[in-house]
């Protein structure tokens, strides 16, 4: 699943008339390099939710033949219902019969998301999140046992929802992630919520949910206009890809 809903108001006035979504970077609409990059990974149905110019995402979704697999829309009425709820909302479409990937649709990478499926499968995981050893505001902190907080030096919060396991380190987020299909019938939330919420319930409870380090792997997040004008200049220079 990518989630393509959000309002991308950190990008106005980009994305005023454009949605996020379809903000290109180095000529290529950042939905089209995320989905093409889950395809070469062997994904073959793509659920995309859409809200905010949702029109404008399902034209280019026809106008790029839907880029050659199954692909399914979830529509967000109202206001978007974050990654949690839109995950939750989108449930009807999946197969529920083995692991899935959830992509932002703001994160081009070169991480081997074949690599990631593969390790969440024999790990056993609830869930498998993509993390980096990088200077970040917001960070996730994982022990022997998995995910055990989150720290948010922007609003001076630490959040723990277990005492440590050995020794607790702090990664940022990627924005990737492999979720087992019966972490549905373990979410309570309901409505517009952050799928951070039931990760952190869950670790609490003692499930699951494991780091995984994407190391020197390319990773670029366009979540605001001085990110965005760096991956373009960096994908148009060919600097990422050296």
């Amino acid at each position: 699943m990518i989630l393509a809903a959000g309002l991308g108001t950190r990008l106005r006035p980009i994305t005023d008339e454009t949605p996020k979504a379809l903000v290109a970077v180095d000529g290529v609409p950042m939905l089209e390099r995320v989905a093409r990059h889950l395809i070469s990974a062997g994904v073959d149905r793509l659920i995309v939710n859409v809200h905010h110019h949702a029109d404008q995402v399902l034209g280019f979704l026809e106008s790029r033949d839907r880029f050659g697999v199954d692909v399914l829309v979830s529509e967000e009425a109202g206001a978007p219902l974050e990654t949690g709820g839109g995950l939750l909302h989108a449930r009807r479409h999946f197969r529920g019969d083995e692991p899935f990937f959830l992509h932002n649709v703001d994160v081009v990478s070169d991480v081997p998301l074949s690599h990631l499926f593969r390790a969440h499968v024999a790990s056993g995981a609830l869930a498998t999140l993509a993390v980096s050893d990088r200077p970040a505001s917001r960070r996730l902190a994982f022990d022997r046992l998995g995910l055990r907080g989150r720290v948010d030096e922007r609003a001076g919060t630490a959040e723990w929802v277990r005492e440590a396991d050995g020794e607790t380190r702090e990664y940022g987020f990627a924005g990737i992630h492999v979720i087992s299909p019966s972490f549905f019938e373990l979410v309570e939330e309901r409505g517009a919520f952050s799928i951070m919420a039931p990760y952190l319930r869950l670790a609490g409870a003692g499930r699951p949910i494991l780091p995984y380090d994407i190391g020197g792997a390319l990773w670029l997040e366009m979540g605001d206009p001085d990110r965005l004008a760096r991956a373009r200049r960096l994908m148009e220079s060919g600097s990422a890809t050296d």
